[in-house]
């Protein structure tokens, strides 16, 4: 007698299942997040909000994870690759995946990035194809600088950027307001985000 080899349904709900017990999110591209709710349960919340990609190297991580944090206190939806990405993932796919569904492309400029070799300059010149496909007046890219570092000469030619410096809060307000200009111009007055019920798995 043989045994029934787990199917790939079977197979992803045990790593859901995983994640979350280990207290983890667990972002479904373009459809929402898998949580714990606090009482044993966990939910699924549909996504409602624009996700915004993080580009960074990971000298700037902290700075990264900053506005990451800052994004989801503001009712946005960013992703972070070493808070979105599952164990056994193809990372490489899974960022081109994610740069692909993303509303917004947000690089972070600094001098470790502007001169650095990788994975970096790799995301940005993936992000700039997207952009080709989207309309001329389509706000996709937003690059920030984390310091008084030199742009790239294609980037400072084409695309507004914004400063996050000498006034972290400001450059970030101005980040917001962007997306949310763009937001209203894409699809109108944002929606209230709807209530989640739990998904038990």
């Amino acid at each position: 007698m043989t045994s029934r080899s787990p199917s790939t349904t079977e197979s992803v709900a045990r790593i859901l299942r995983q994640c979350l017990e280990d207290g983890k999110r667990v972002d479904i591209d373009g459809l929402g997040v898998f949580r714990p709710d606090g009482h044993g349960c966990y939910e699924f919340i549909p996504r409602t909000q624009p996700t915004v990609f993080l580009a960074y190297v990971e000298e700037d991580r902290p700075f990264a994870e900053r506005i990451f944090d800052d994004l989801r206190e503001r009712g946005f939806d960013p992703w972070l690759d070493r808070r979105m990405l599952l164990p056994g993932q193809n990372w490489p796919r899974s960022i081109e995946d994610a740069i692909e569904t993303s509303d917004f492309f947000l690089p972070c400029f600094s001098q470790w990035s502007v001169s650095k070799k990788g994975g970096f300059q790799a995301e940005i010149r993936y992000a700039l194809d997207c952009a080709r496909r989207l309309p001329l007046d389509e706000v996709y890219i937003i690059p920030v600088r984390l310091d008084a570092c030199r742009l790239p000469v294609r980037i400072q030619r084409e695309i507004q950027f914004i400063d996050l410096f000498p006034s972290w809060v400001h450059g970030m307000r101005q980040v917001a307001t962007a997306i949310g200009r763009q937001m209203k111009k894409r699809h109108g007055p944002p929606h209230p985000r709807p209530e989640s019920s739990p998904a038990r798995l």
